[in-house]
């Protein structure tokens, strides 16, 4: 527990939600997508060497479109702009930000940005951090990262002691949250909080009305079934979804049940949410362990759709064509995560966007 939060916590006189802020979707407009940048050995162990250079690629092809801003302790900034420009990065678009870090995934400890439509102002929401349930100490860098970055950008924050990742839960904008209850209410992260408590400070915080529930994440996720590598909003009433279509596949139960549950969910207008389908890789394994590799984890930016591929050429096609066609006038922009993913996380969890 962190010092002062529960007490900063009751001091809130109004929540973001009760002051008309929202957690924008995804491909609403953004000012740029915030990064942390690699430095953890431990995290892709004995395969860390080409991490960075991946890093690098995913940087420059942000670049094209927006703006990057990139978490870092002072002492790697220059080999990361180096790397950075020799991957091809707009420059002019990429800052570095003194933020010590202790891992890589922003999309969990960095900050939930929130916007309020009336006025354009942004705000950052700051939940606990405990590195999945407690699994990777130390995180008291990472913990940091939403305040670092609400005192650096000048913008108002609103602290909330519930443990909350950004890779658990997704949203269609339109007061939808999409989640998982292998995560959310795991009592490794608030055993404390009954599951109407954690829907509560959801709303409040974030905007949203409807939380929806799935049930377990796939194979080799150690975040505990975080959302966004099964199933994420395209729009304001569509879902894309991972399935498994080998039924030996111990995925193949999981994304079954999954798919079934979101045939059962209604849009605040009563209608039934459009479902994409999107197939799962086969199986990647590396020193004998399965690492949860998923279509699912794209990345969603201004102009562009990044999607993780896993150098399966059929199959990565297939998954770029089908998140391609939920996202008509984005360009879609193929990264290869075969490194990446032995960190078990690939574009989406290492990405946080900041709306514009």
């Amino acid at each position: 527990m962190i010092a002062g939060r529960k007490a900063v916590r009751r001091s809130i006189q109004k929540t973001p939600a009760s002051l008309g802020f929202r957690f924008p979707a995804e491909w609403e407009p953004q000012a740029a997508v915030w990064l942390s940048w690699p430095h953890k050995l431990t995290t892709w162990p004995g395969q860390f060497r080409p991490v960075p250079y991946c890093f690098a690629r995913i940087v420059a092809a942000i670049s094209r479109y927006e703006n990057v801003r990139i978490n870092a302790a002072r002492k790697l900034h220059s080999r990361a702009r180096r790397l950075c420009a020799a991957a091809g990065a707009e420059m002019t678009r990429v800052e570095f930000f003194d933020h010590p870090t202790d891992d890589a995934w922003c999309r969990d400890h960095g900050p939930i940005f929130v916007k309020k439509d009336r006025s354009g102002e942004v705000a950052v929401t700051d939940w606990r951090y405990n590195a999945w349930g407690d699994k990777y100490p130390p995180y008291q860098h990472d913990n940091a990262i939403p305040l670092l970055i609400a005192e650096k950008l000048q913008f108002r924050r609103f602290e909330n002691d519930m443990v909350l990742e950004g890779g658990s839960i997704d949203v269609n904008g339109r007061g939808a949250l999409l989640t998982s209850e292998q995560c959310l209410l795991n009592r490794n992260r608030n055993p404390n909080l009954t599951q109407a408590q954690i829907e509560q400070n959801l709303r409040e915080f974030l905007g949203v009305q409807t939380i929806l529930w799935v049930g377990e994440g796939i194979v080799g996720d150690d975040t505990d079934g975080h959302i966004d590598d099964m199933t994420r909003f395209y729009r304001e009433d569509g879902l894309i979804t991972a399935v498994e279509r080998n039924q030996r596949d111990p995925n193949h139960r999981i994304l079954a049940a999954n798919l079934e549950r979101l045939k059962g969910f209604r849009t605040s207008r009563g209608k039934a949410f459009n479902i994409v389908t999107l197939p799962m890789p086969r199986a990647v394994a590396f020193q004998g362990r399965r690492v949860p590799a998923s279509y699912a984890n794209f990345l969603v930016i201004n102009g562009a759709v990044l999607v993780p591929t896993f150098r399966q050429k059929r199959r990565d096609a297939e998954a770029c064509e089908i998140i391609g066609s939920c996202f008509p006038g984005r360009a879609v922009v193929p990264i290869d995560c075969f490194h990446l993913i032995w960190g078990l996380g690939t574009l989406h969890c290492i990405s946080q966007q900041q709306p514009a």
